[in-house]
């Protein structure tokens, strides 16, 4: 599976963007699809994930509602829409494809699959 992130920008404080991960192949209906981002000399944190068939969403604390996760396995795409934009939420953002158990979400280490990233750049 090859992920393709697209959708950054730059944006102002209290925006909106979607995030896209695009996937090849023909497996990507079987993966969690996960979001993390990446501040410069910060940790990759774990923003959202949805699992293969949409069923379930998660969300790491700090997006309080905030932001949404979605796929359409048809496309072979997931979705992240980011609303209500901060300066802090400014980072590359990148998405992966694993099977990770709900304990392991934020784990890095438990994806096989990541997209090269899009910077998102929120002005204040």
């Amino acid at each position: 599976v090859q992920l393709q992130a697209s959708g950054g920008g730059l944006v102002q404080a209290g925006g909106s963007l979607r995030l896209s991960c695009a996937a090849s192949g023909d497996t990507f209906s079987t993966y969690t699809i996960s979001w993390f981002r990446q501040a410069p000399g910060k940790e990759r944190d774990f923003v959202a994930a949805i699992r293969h068939n949409g069923g379930r969403t998660y969300y790491g604390d700090f997006v309080k509602g905030r932001f949404s996760m979605s796929r359409d396995n048809l496309k072979n795409t997931a979705y992240l829409q980011m609303n209500s934009l901060k300066p802090d939420d400014t980072a590359v953002y990148y998405c992966a494809a694993g099977r990770p158990v709900l304990s392991g979400l934020a784990q890095t280490s438990l994806y096989y699959y990541w997209g090269q990233g899009t910077q998102v750049t929120v002005s204040s």
